[in-house]
């Protein structure tokens, strides 16, 4: 008998531990997961901070394929407990969660939760719904004048659409007006980017909020008034506009150690602190991937038949030999924004309250110009297992910034220190009495929408070439992802891999065909 093929999958996150499994389930190759970080689950890991759960970014589990609602499930059976009345809805037709419930013991905590999505928007000091529904308490908030710029700016748009949509700002004026996008997305959007919305590209957009726009969420308004809650798929439903989703029940991070669990026992292997710097390439195929042990420096070299990178493409180009000067020239040009996330743990009777209980949101969008916090999580309402003390209120500030930026160089106590006296300054805390805190730095968290990513073409056609490599996930394919886009991915690429197909196209086409695109084609 041959030698069994193996398979070097480089990232633990949700890609790469997908295609992990996959390949176990479906093939007789054997998967070798190799991971920078001591941890899995990239940014959808779960931080945990003396017995308080931080969930990095915000992680519904909500999705338009079946499959991947499916595969999560299968992971993480549903707590039928948490509504017994619930179904769940896919395709028109309707699942009993009394039958996933049936297969949980009370003290199994391997399920998922069902969970109502509250976020809002905090601008002018006070809070809008998000997405922004154009509704009388919108409309009382924006007063008269404001409101009246939104409907006279979104109206001469729909006359005279700005074509072609040659950036972002194009694209979101395009859907809600002037008035609209300089109130609720140029601030916010520059503040997340460290750029201005009309150097961003369009396909920013189109990732995130494509479909989405006035009439719609006019529409959306009027249907929920008819609507009979508890349906969790909402495969027809924009993603903007999602209003529950799954989550586990101690965070994102549970799902992907769970997965890592099955992987390592199916006879798969996972190799922490193993950075990757070169991918080396013959006759086009990657024929070993190298790096060093972060901690103890020691190098290695891992020679495979197959190779799954979710690395970023910047890093996996730099570390590729042979490569033609004009793809790694716009490998060298593309751009990542950084992320951080200063955990606060405080008294509930110190947070704001708001319609009798202490801020309902899973998230809030800080919209205010004289903060720097972009987005603010209370983990109490993601999940109430993520808090070791049901009467303290643990809270996620996200900052949005680069590596050489004065908020990422600062050291961890005084962050902590800042992001309190910010929450004070707007009102959300009522003291800055911190009783704990941490800081957790992703960095590359998001791959941008500028720099060279208008040539990205180029860099992907080269990695075309390379029959034996395939990029997933959201750095590894440069692309703004959801986790089950990624998913997606990583089970095509599974899949190619079984049949022996070099095509990448299926691979690209995730986010961007119909059926898993955050708009669906109209009947």
């Amino acid at each position: 008998m041959g030698q069994q093929q193996n398979a070097v999958i480089i990232g633990a996150g949700p890609a790469g531990l997908t295609a992990a499994l996959e390949l176990i389930r479906n093939t007789n190759i054997r998967p070798i997961v190799l991971e920078a970080s001591s941890e899995v689950g990239g940014i959808s890991r779960t931080v945990c901070h003396n017995g308080n759960r931080m969930d990095l970014g915000g992680h519904r589990f909500f999705s338009k394929s079946d499959w991947v609602m499916n595969w999560w499930q299968d992971i993480l059976p549903i707590d039928a407990a948490a509504n017994a009345s619930l179904d769940l809805t896919y395709q028109n037709k309707k699942t009993s969660v009394q039958v996933a419930g049936s297969a949980l013991e009370s003290d199994d905590d391997r399920r998922m939760l069902v969970r109502s999505r509250l976020s809002r928007i905090f601008f002018l000091r006070r809070f809008f719904d998000y997405p922004i529904k154009m509704n009388a308490s919108t409309a009382s908030k924006l007063g008269l004048w404001r409101l009246t710029k939104v409907a006279v700016t979104y109206g001469w748009i729909m006359l005279f659409p700005r074509t072609p949509e040659k950036n972002l700002e194009d694209f979101m004026i395009n859907r809600f007006g002037r008035e609209l996008y300089e109130t609720f997305f140029k601030d916010y959007t520059h503040k997340v980017w460290g750029i201005p919305c009309d150097q961003i590209s369009a396909d920013w957009g189109a990732q995130r909020i494509k479909g989405l726009n006035i009439s719609k969420a006019l529409w959306h308004a009027v249907k929920q008034v008819f609507k009979r809650k508890g349906g969790v798929s909402q495969k027809d439903t924009e993603t903007s506009l999602i209003e529950q989703f799954l989550y586990p029940k101690f965070g994102p991070g549970q799902m992907w150690q769970e997965v890592a669990r099955m992987i390592t026992e199916a006879g798969g292997e996972i190799r922490y602190n193993q950075a990757v710097s070169g991918v080396e390439t013959r006759d086009g195929k990657v024929v070993a991937v190298s790096g060093s042990d972060t901690a103890t420096g020691q190098a290695f070299r891992l020679e495979c038949a197959h190779a799954v990178s979710t690395m970023p493409v910047r890093e996996l180009i730099k570390g590729m030999n042979d490569v033609p000067a004009e793809v790694r020239k716009v490998a060298d040009g593309l751009m990542y924004r950084d992320f951080l996330t200063v955990g606060l743990l405080v008294r509930k009777a110190d947070v704001l309250n708001t319609d009798g209980q202490a801020l309902p949101d899973n998230w809030i969008y800080i919209q205010e110009k004289d903060v720097r916090i972009g987005r603010l999580q209370i983990f109490n309402n993601w999940s109430p297992h993520l808090v070791k003390d049901e009467d303290t209120m643990w809270m996620g500030l996200e900052y949005f910034c680069n590596e050489d930026d004065d908020l990422w160089q600062m050291d961890d106590q005084a962050l902590i220190e800042f992001g309190a006296a910010e929450l004070a300054k707007i009102g959300m805390l009522t003291a800055t009495r911190v009783l704990d805190g941490t800081v957790v730095r992703v960095p590359k968290a998001y791959p941008a929408y500028f720099g060279t990513y208008d040539q990205f073409d180029v860099v992907r056609r080269y990695t075309d070439t390379i029959s034996n490599l395939f990029l997933v996930g959201r750095n590894g394919m440069h692309r703004y992802n959801n986790q089950d886009h990624s998913m997606l991915t990583a089970k095509l690429a599974a899949e190619a891999i079984a049949s022996g197909d070099v095509s990448k196209d299926a691979l690209w086409d995730v986010n961007i065909d119909d059926e898993y695109h955050e708009e669906k084609k109209a009947a």
